[in-house]
């Protein structure tokens, strides 16, 4: 008799408990409802099954206790029992499954007036691309991508000469507007994730992924990774900005095409004080900082604040004094020298040989 009313209790509580939950989903801000509704069939229909399987136990548990007198009847197969269980389940299943695969359907089918960016994934950060001027993304390949050219650009392609590059913390897309979703990987699977948004799908490397949706709400959202990429998968973060179109085309104006990079890396290169603040945006942007912190306190790798110069004990009990080269090692090849104290967890940085100048006199500055 206990067994069965702690059964009626679990069902009881976990139905209560799902309506006045604090975790839900966050508010939708984008057109896929039909996320939301496919989601919520789900959970009915497994709750009513979940529920109604605990009821038939402490049903069963109570009636058919043992009791002096009363034995079981032996019947090994019940044809109509067996029908209607088959039924059932049969259109749970479908219910369940239907709404789903509508949805899907729709999902990989961008309207023909969809605006499209591209977002490349790579340990642990994001990258984005947009046309230019000419409407059209120029084409990339996996033997074309370095530290120099981290997109994979194809430079004989004048397609990709005004292709938007947007290797930040921020991607900007107007509020309103169908868009489509380009997805690739560069070495394992990731997953374009705005909860708000609600859409996904898994990005594995070597093949292009598309999925479509049209923002509603102007708001700054989170982008996360939703497939587990390796150690620092957690980390792996930027957001999405929706706005108005004119605030957005004033953004898009400001990012750097692919022709502006390769002009400027052919550019002298900076120095002094404009040099040390190309690191600072960099460590910012590639998400360094949020590892190592400039004002001496723990972290995750070791802290920057006084850091150059500095005689570092590493894991196998040897020592390595901080300049210039061991920086430059320790951005190519983080594993490769791992100081004491800490995991090594640290991706290649990807960094060209400018970039790792530009973040190396930014920690010499952190004196």
């Amino acid at each position: 008799m206990v067994l069965a009313v702690v059964l009626v209790l679990i069902a009881v509580g976990a139905v209560v408990f799902q309506l006045w939950s604090p975790w839900w989903l966050t508010p939708l801000a984008s057109n896929w409802k039909l996320m939301d509704d496919t989601l919520w069939i789900t959970l009915v229909i497994t709750g009513v099954v979940f529920v109604a399987i605990n009821f038939f136990i402490a049903y069963a548990v109570v009636k058919f206790r043992a009791r002096e007198g009363h034995r079981a009847a032996y019947e090994p197969h019940n044809a109509k029992l067996e029908w209607w269980l088959t039924g059932v389940t049969t259109a749970g299943v479908v219910a369940m499954l239907a709404p789903g695969l509508w949805a899907y359907a729709d999902l990989i089918h961008a309207p023909d007036d969809a605006m499209v960016f591209e977002v490349v994934g790579r340990q642990w950060q994001w990258r984005y691309r947009m046309p230019g001027a000419d409407g059209h993304l120029g084409l990339t390949d996996a033997r074309f991508v370095t530290n120099e050219n981290p997109y994979g650009i194809n430079p004989d392609d004048p397609r990709g000469k005004d292709d938007v590059l947007v290797d930040g913390a921020e991607l900007h897309l107007p509020e309103g507007k169908p868009i489509r979703a380009v997805q690739r990987s560069l070495d394992v699977l990731h997953n374009f994730y705005v909860p708000q948004i609600r859409v996904k799908l898994d990005m594995v490397p070597g093949h292009i992924s598309t999925f479509w949706f049209t923002p509603t709400k102007s708001g700054k959202y989170e982008v996360m990774c939703a497939e587990f990429c390796g150690v620092s998968h957690y980390n792996m973060r930027s957001h999405l900005v929706i706005e108005p179109e004119a605030q957005y085309r004033t953004w898009l104006a400001a990012q750097p095409t692919y022709a502006t990079i390769l002009a400027k890396a052919a550019a002298p290169a900076a120095q002094g004080p404009e040099l040390i603040a190309q690191g600072q945006q960099l460590a910012q942007a590639r998400g360094c900082v949020a590892c190592h912190s400039v004002d001496g306190k723990p972290g995750v790798g070791p802290t920057w604040k006084g850091l150059f110069g500095k005689d570092e004990k590493l894991v196998d009990g040897s020592s390595v004094k901080v300049d210039d080269a061991y920086l430059k090692k320790a951005m190519t090849e983080p594993n490769a020298q791992v100081v004491a104290g800490f995991a090594p967890i640290m991706p290649p940085s990807g960094l060209s040989d400018a970039e790792m100048a530009a973040v190396i006199a930014f920690i010499k500055e952190q004196k």
